[in-house]
């Protein structure tokens, strides 16, 4: 799952990213308004964590902002004052959640993974597709009751997949959910070929159906009609 994180207190965004790497998540950061409006304009995210004060602008602005664009991205937004008036302004833009500082990270990546699994799995905790079965918390993927050895790629390729089963995700879509702004340093995409060969070959080896298609030119197809 790929999330921006925008926060101009240096030693907390690195905080906040090493712990939320180690989780398996892509994370992207933004220290000041700027850098965040471009980025929220120029990539999707699954969520984005939002200070509500920072230079050069304000964190409420970029929940404007990601509500005008009509994104899919889950909000939360993160601020030092106490203020029910914060609180409000942001949920009444269309903000998911809230946190005051001080907060654990154990409880951030608590809130993101909530907002995740109601945004895309309706609030479950288990995803079930014919004989797939995807244990959310435990980040374990099970074919025909068989436990798939998958690297974190290929765990992220496949819940993004059946996020968007049945329709066509383009080769830029998948790189970019994939590795972000890191893509950009590609000059091909064999290594999206790669990982969706190894996925498959995985599943196929438990009894899966072969349920991805390539659509030639285009990208793929995770179709299970």
């Amino acid at each position: 799952m790929k999330i921006l994180l925008i926060e101009d207190e240096k030693d907390l965004l690195e905080s906040m990213k090493t712990y939320l790497d180690s989780e398996g998540y892509l994370c992207e950061t933004a220290c000041d308004y700027q850098i965040a409006s471009e980025k929220i304009h120029s990539y999707d995210y699954d969520c984005v964590v939002v200070d509500i004060t920072i230079p050069k602008g304000n964190g409420l602005q970029i929940v404007k902002e990601l509500k005008d664009k009509d994104s899919e991205a889950g909000i939360i937004i993160v601020s030092a004052k106490n203020s029910l008036d914060d609180k409000l302004k942001g949920l009444e833009l269309g903000s998911d959640d809230y946190l005051t500082k001080p907060f654990h990270l154990s409880e951030l990546n608590a809130r993101i993974k909530a907002i995740l699994r109601r945004k895309n799995f309706e609030g479950k905790n288990e995803v079930l597709l014919n004989e797939i079965k995807i244990d959310l918390p435990a980040r374990k993927v099970f074919v025909n009751e068989a436990q798939l050895t998958l690297t974190v790629k290929e765990y992220e390729l496949l819940l993004f997949f059946i996020t968007n089963k049945n329709k066509v995700i383009t080769k830029n879509s998948i790189a970019e959910h994939l590795w972000g702004d890191d893509m950009d340093q590609s000059d091909s995409f064999d290594f999206i070929y790669t990982h969706i060969k190894n996925l498959r070959k995985k599943m196929l080896e438990k009894g899966s159906e072969d349920y991805i298609r390539t659509i030639y030119g285009i990208g793929y197809n995770f179709s299970t009609t």
